[in-house]
């Protein structure tokens, strides 16, 4: 009995480490959560990386860095990603967001352990405006839809409820969000 109890808890142990595994970027040695979801290994925390150019804080405060990672460009975006890592298509966040485990991260905006945790950092638009931190998410993907725009995937609260979606390129005309010149944050994914 004891030796059942002792691997028991031996492969809890495991499967909790397995669920908190940990990526350290070697640009900067900022260290991220990371989860696998149908087999593609997310950063489940927005990156901090300060890229030389085109990475932004949050109402320009570097304290704000910690809790909700940079914002960056669209041109930024696609090249912030640490080595083996890349920006990940919108085909890719509709994959995510229709994963029951994530719907249900999604709905109570909570990091639970080995899940994928939205950090609401806001964002930056196209007249240079911060706003929405603690109220929505925007996040990049590396699908572009023109010299101008390029698609985004948003997490918003509406009266307390929970949004997720990705915008259209059908939208683009009574969307400023589209813009490349806006920042967002970014989430990578394993090559």
């Amino acid at each position: 009995m004891k030796r059942f109890f002792t691997a028991l808890c031996f492969t809890a142990l495991i499967v909790v480490l397995n669920a908190q595994d940990r990526f350290t970027d070697p640009r900067d040695g900022n260290v991220y959560r990371t989860v696998n979801i149908q087999g593609v290994t997310w950063m489940a925390e927005n990156l901090r990386y300060k890229a030389p150019e085109g990475a932004y804080y949050f109402e320009n405060n570097p304290n704000n860095a910690q809790q909700y990672g940079m914002l960056y460009d669209w041109k930024t975006a696609t090249k912030a990603c640490p080595p083996g890592w890349r920006l990940p298509t919108g085909d890719e966040f509709r994959i995510l967001i229709s994963n029951n485990e994530v719907k249900e991260a999604l709905q109570t905006k909570q990091a639970e352990p080995g899940t994928y945790n939205v950090q609401l950092a806001g964002m930056q638009d196209y007249e240079g405006n911060f706003t929405e931190m603690d109220e929505s998410g925007y996040y990049w993907t590396s699908t572009e839809y023109d010299e101008n725009n390029a698609e985004y995937f948003s997490f918003v609260t509406v009266f307390n409820a929970p949004v997720a979606d990705i915008s259209r390129k059908e939208d683009m005309e009574d969307l400023h969000g589209t813009e490349k010149t806006n920042k967002y944050s970014v989430r990578c994914i394993k090559k």
